[in-house]
């Protein structure tokens, strides 16, 4: 029999984990941390797992929410194969390496005694144990072309940022797949998932974005039009544009539209920056062009744009000159982050605009910054700790999200008609909306929206 256990710890987007049993096999899917809570209260529920013994831990992809425990797990599942792409691996590598690093100044901030979970050194000895799997073959559970046993697993292109993947398991003559975060359409630089056609008998999928229905005059290439056109306005009246990006994935995406912007002579040739952890993800990212999936191999970012690269305390005391172009980590705008220092001198300055092109967590900075301007306000706290803020500068919303919309998303669970859906990765009003909309749409199978620790038969 197979089963599936949510290890994260309440229902919605943060410490992403899951346990599955393939038989008498148990592995985990994704290891994450959550971006909102802090110690032990940021990890999943490995406490579930005591006694257990873990065969395998795969990562979709190496966004934080999806990676940053991974090393706890490991540590506690020792005998453990760990299976993930190429891209992930590298990516991922830099990314627990900064978190530490966030961690450890949150300790010392915060009081923390707990930070960091992981140490580099320990990261160090422990990437050494990652298998890297090329997307598109069967494995078995220890990373080996099967023959004929089960269970075994398939990566699968899943489009949201380099390196993501769904996951395909066979196991007691059935069909799981796990689609970790998926984005359909192509963006600049990465094609749209590439998913298996099925039927398939159980589907775990995300439902970030099923709160809210997709404007379906909204096309990508007019919010690049409308985004050029905006930057040009602000330019024009002697300002400079603020975009708060997240290190990976965004901001690549968002320098690719910039190059192309200017390509087209849309925009001028306006510096830009970037700075921090972004820097170094984008050239991991150039380095690996030409071994993961590309709609533009032969792109390569930092050489093509050429973006200045700042540091932290740059940030705090550089002149605000016009006509430039920041595109900042944190996407969130998290205090002590490149973003957030410079929203804070740009915001009370008509002349300047801030950029939203990502989600914003509706507690964080930037979302605060978000709903004050959707209100109207005149001024906005951040929950920083801090002053309010008058908001003065030109504010925007674009749409560039890296994951499917829900009309993508059921579309694709019709297509492949399973019958059990679990429903993750999504706030209460998202996965209520599929529940609903799937009782109605596949009457014949079994829709659930998983509480943390309660298993269920597949």
């Amino acid at each position: 029999m197979n089963y599936f256990t949510s290890l994260t710890r309440e229902i919605g987007i943060g410490a992403n984990s899951y346990l599955l049993e393939l038989g008498g096999d148990k592995v985990i899917l994704d290891a994450g941390m959550h971006p909102k809570k802090e110690g032990n209260n940021a990890l999943p529920a490995f406490n579930l797992l005591l006694g257990e013994t873990v065969k395998a831990i795969f990562i979709s992809h190496c966004h934080l929410d999806h990676i940053g425990s991974l090393p706890v797990i490991m540590r506690e599942s020792p005998k453990a194969e760990v299976f993930m792409t190429e891209a992930t691996a590298k990516i991922g590598d830099a990314m627990l390496h900064n978190s530490i690093n966030v961690m450890s100044r949150q300790r010392d901030e915060l009081g923390l005694s707990e930070y960091p979970f992981y140490t580099h050194r320990e990261t160090e000895r422990l990437v050494e144990r990652w298998r890297q799997v090329p997307v598109g073959r069967s494995f078995n559970l220890k990373g080996e072309r099967p023959e004929k046993t089960e269970p075994t697993f398939q990566f699968f292109d899943a489009g949201h940022i380099p390196g993501a993947v769904g996951i395909l398991f066979r196991a007691d003559g059935k069909t799981i797949f796990y689609t970790g975060d998926v984005l359909f359409d192509d963006q600049n630089l990465t094609p749209g998932a590439r998913f298996p056609e099925g039927p398939l008998d159980t589907l775990i999928i995300e439902t970030t974005r099923g709160d809210s229905p997709s404007d379906p005059d909204m096309t990508r290439a007019a919010e690049i039009s409308r985004l050029g056109a905006a930057i040009c306005d602000v330019h024009a009246s002697g300002g400079s544009v603020l975009i708060p990006v997240f290190a990976l994935g965004k901001t690549q995406e968002l320098l690719a539209i910039i190059y192309l912007l200017k390509e087209k002579k849309i925009i001028s040739n306006s510096p830009v920056y970037i700075g921090g952890l972004s820097t170094k993800i984008t050239g991991i990212v150039d380095s690996l062009r030409h071994r993961i999936p590309r709609l533009q191999p032969d792109f390569c970012i930092m050489d093509k744009l050429e973006p200045f690269s700042l540091d932290g305390n740059e940030v705090s005391s550089m002149a605000l000159r016009s006509g430039r172009i920041y595109a900042m980590s944190s996407g969130m705008m998290t205090k002590n982050t490149l973003s957030h220092t410079l929203a804070r001198r740009l915001l009370p300055e008509m002349k300047h605009a801030v950029f939203f092109v990502g989600y914003t967590d509706p507690d964080s900075p930037g979302g605060k910054i978000k709903a004050a301007w959707k209100a109207g306000k005149s001024e906005a706290d951040l929950g920083d700790g801090l002053d309010p803020l008058p908001i003065r500068c030109r504010i925007e919303d674009f749409a560039f999200s890296g994951h499917a919309s829900r009309e993508g998303i059921l579309r694709f669970i019709l297509s492949v008609q399973p019958q059990k859906i679990l429903l993750v990765h999504g706030d209460p009003a998202a996965m209520n909306w599929f529940e609903e909309r799937l009782n109605i749409e596949l009457p014949g199978a079994k829709v659930f929206i998983p509480q943390a620790g309660e298993r269920i038969e597949l």
